[in-house]
């Protein structure tokens, strides 16, 4: 980027939110709320009622936001540093709250001066633009912003610092003919979005035929079809569940090694969008279950979805629920193709799913807490319920439920109702050394640390795991 170098005698006045900053104060400080005190959420429409003044002053005192992880537009912040070198004065002027302005330009220290929202004044467009020139007169400052919103202070503006505009933001600031600098360092791109939605998280949904296997149904067509009406509806469901989960959970995913990466807590999608589509998204889910499944499917999503947001907003942060949540959330799969199908659900499908998602589910806890134990933590992970030191009885519990999953597989050889639905049911033997095998292989890559956060998404890219799943389909095959 070419940073064009100015009077140090004009102050350079920077936007916060959306310009130097790549997210939204008012709507970070929401999320951090609805997560921390869900029990609360009418407070903010009750402080809404008192203007948006003090919607965003209660939102700042009763929320704590870690200044230092916030995803800033590095692009920024070299053009402040290079017009600082020059002696010229930089003001943070911004309509978030003085408070968290306040804690930004002290942890960046960057800045002479900072106006910003009080308790009495919403430091926005208009009001921004005619307090700026009440300090500066017109055409005594340069400003950098990049909203609708900032359109009249660019119109008083010696020249105008235009930056990831907002749509058509470009056009009307061009039209006051003193723009200097177009900066285009965060483009959308279609790769974030599909990574916010996680569709590679759907492959999880294909346990909902596993009902239709066992049934020996897979080549109903009728039934087949219900299978990707139910695959589609549930992973839309999905998707905005882990839009929602990225959005509550923004500080914990920016101080994680890997998550702090995901598209929201980099800033790379803004909350805003996040908070427009996930509810379009549940809408389709629920609406499309509703019209073409039978009424226990829709059910189950709600099943689903209900305990998806309970696991965000507080069961991921207690010791042993989290982990007999995440196991739930893969058996309600099962449970949602049962109900899609018709079909009853068997004893053994739901003994052998929970202790074999429980221990996937524990394989997750186990790689997040041997990552806090290499960079030498030893208090309590950050948004969860166990310490570095939980690492040995974690992986004996994920072990040892594996291998109950296996016990509960031998023992279905032997059910009555097998022997009558597979005309070689003895085969079936054959699953168990290699289930064995495959569950040994994932604690032990677990251990030496080479397993990713998600063990659902390392199976899928792993081609051992992949060989043993096409073995164990055919080993039932033969059976049937």
């Amino acid at each position: 980027m070419t940073v064009q170098i100015t009077s140090p005698t004009i102050p350079l006045i920077v936007d916060l939110d959306g310009t130097l900053l790549r997210s939204d104060l008012l709507l970070e400080t929401g999320m951090a709320f609805v997560r921390h005190k869900p029990l609360s959420l009418f407070k903010p429409f009750i402080w809404l009622t008192k203007g948006k003044v003090a919607l965003k002053e209660g939102l700042a005192h009763a929320t704590h936001i870690d200044v230092s992880v916030l995803p800033f537009d590095p692009a920024v912040i070299e053009l402040i540093e290079v017009e600082r070198r020059t002696g010229r004065t930089v003001v943070l002027a911004t309509a978030s709250h003085y408070s968290l302005a306040e804690r930004i330009a002290e942890h960046l220290q960057l800045f002479d001066l900072v106006l910003a929202s009080d308790s009495k004044r919403n430091l926005s467009a208009h009001r921004k633009r005619d307090l700026l020139v009440e300090h500066y007169s017109e055409q005594g400052f340069d400003y950098v912003g990049n909203s609708h919103d900032d359109v009249p202070v660019w119109a008083v503006a010696r020249k105008a610092y235009v930056v990831n505009p907002e749509s058509g933001v470009e056009r009307g600031a061009r039209a006051q003919g003193n723009v200097e600098q177009v900066i285009h360092s965060n483009p959308s791109r279609a790769k974030d979005w599909l990574k916010a939605l996680r569709l590679h998280q759907w492959m999880k949904n294909a346990l909902i035929f596993v009902p239709l296997m066992a049934a020996h149904q897979l080549t109903n067509p009728m039934l087949l079809w219900q299978g990707v009406l139910a695959f589609l509806f549930f992973g839309l469901c999905a998707s905005s569940v882990y839009l929602l989960n990225d959005l509550l959970d923004l500080a914990d995913d920016r101080h994680h090694h890997s998550k702090r990466h995901r598209p929201f807590a980099a800033g790379r999608l803004s909350i805003k969008s996040g908070l427009q589509l996930f509810p379009v998204l549940l809408v389709g889910a629920f609406s499309g279950a509703a019209w073409l499944l039978p009424w226990e499917f829709s059910g189950t999503l709600i099943a689903y979805y209900i305990l998806t947001l309970a696991y965000s907003l507080s069961l991921k942060r207690q010791m042993a629920i989290d982990v007999i949540a995440l196991a739930a959330l893969y058996t309600l799969r099962i449970i949602a193709g049962a109900a899609a199908f018709g079909l009853e659900l068997t004893f053994w499908i739901l003994a052998f799913s929970m202790f074999m998602f429980l221990s996937l589910a524990l394989v997750k806890r186990y790689a997040e807490l041997r990552e806090a134990r290499r960079k030498g933590d030893t208090g309590k992970t950050r948004g969860r319920g166990y310490y570095p030191a939980d690492l040995e009885m974690i992986s004996s519990l994920g072990a040892s439920s594996g291998y109950l999953a296996v016990m509960v597989l031998a023992l279905y050889i032997h059910d009555q109702a097998t022997t009558g639905l597979y005309a070689h049911p003895q085969v079936i033997w054959l699953a168990c050394p290699l289930l064995l095998f495959w569950i040994t292989r994932v604690w032990m890559l677990t251990h030496r640390g080479q397993m990713h956060d998600d063990p659902v998404v390392f199976a899928i890219r792993d081609r051992s795991s992949l060989v043993v799943g096409a073995l164990f389909g055919l080993v039932f095959w033969v059976a049937a």
